[in-house]
C-alpha cells in the first residue's frame, strides 16, 4: 500500500553499555521531539578548460544526528549521554552504537530491516531558559560504513545481513 510514512516508524536505538559484551539497547525517544539525519555530502567541484558548466562529483558522505532532547531521569538514553557530558567524555569514551529499525518496510518474525552504526556522541550544549525544562543538545558522529541487517524491537536484538 502506497502512502505517507509515520516520523514513528523510523526507530533508533543506542547502545547505553558500550563496554559490555552484550549490547544494551535503549530507544531514543522520551524527550526528543526531532531528530533528523543530515548525510554532509562531501563533493568535488571542478569546471573542465572545454567546458562552460562544471561538475559536482559526489565522494563520500559524513553523517550526523543532531539532537535536541528534554532531560528525563531516568530515561537510560539521557541518562547516559549526561553521564558523558559529566565526563565531558572523547575520544573512545565517547563511542557507542546505534540501530536505525526501518519498521516501515517489511519485516518478518517481528525483526525489521536494519543498520547498525558506530558512532561518538559530541555533546553540543546543555541548560535551557529559565522555568522551562532543562534540554540537553548532542551530535551523533557516524563513523565508517553501516553494518545493515535486521533488528527486533520486542527482544531489541540486532542480527547481521547475509
Amino acid at each position: 500500500m502506497a502512502g505517507k510514512v509515520k516520523r514513528s516508524l523510523l526507530a533508533t536505538f543506542m547502545n547505553v553499555e558500550p563496554g559490555s559484551s552484550t549490547p544494551t539497547w535503549e530507544l531514543m525517544g522520551p524527550g526528543i521531539t526531532d531528530q533528523t539525519i543530515a548525510y554532509n555530502p562531501q563533493t568535488e567541484e571542478e569546471t573542465y578548460i572545454h567546458e562552460d558548466s562544471g561538475v559536482t562529483e559526489l565522494l563520500s558522505y559524513r553523517p550526523t544526528i543532531p539532537t535536541p532532547q528534554t532531560a528525563i531521569a531516568g530515561d537510560p538514553v539521557f541518562d547516559f549521554v549526561d553521564e558523558l557530558r559529566q565526563k565531558r567524555a572523547v575520544m573512545g569514551d565517547s563511542k557507542t552504537e546505534i540501530v536505525m529499525v526501518y519498521k516501515y518496510e517489511s519485516g518478518s518474525s517481528g525483526a525489521y530491516p536494519a543498520e547498525k552504526q558506530a558512532v561518538g556522541v559530541q555533546i553540543d550544549d546543555f541548560g535551557g531558559e529559565g522555568g522551562g525544562s532543562l534540554t540537553i543538545n548532542y551530535t551523533l558522529n557516524f563513523e565508517g560504513d553501516p553494518v545493515n541487517g535486521s533488528f527486533d524491537p520486542s527482544t531489541k536484538s540486532f542480527t547481521p545481513g547475509a
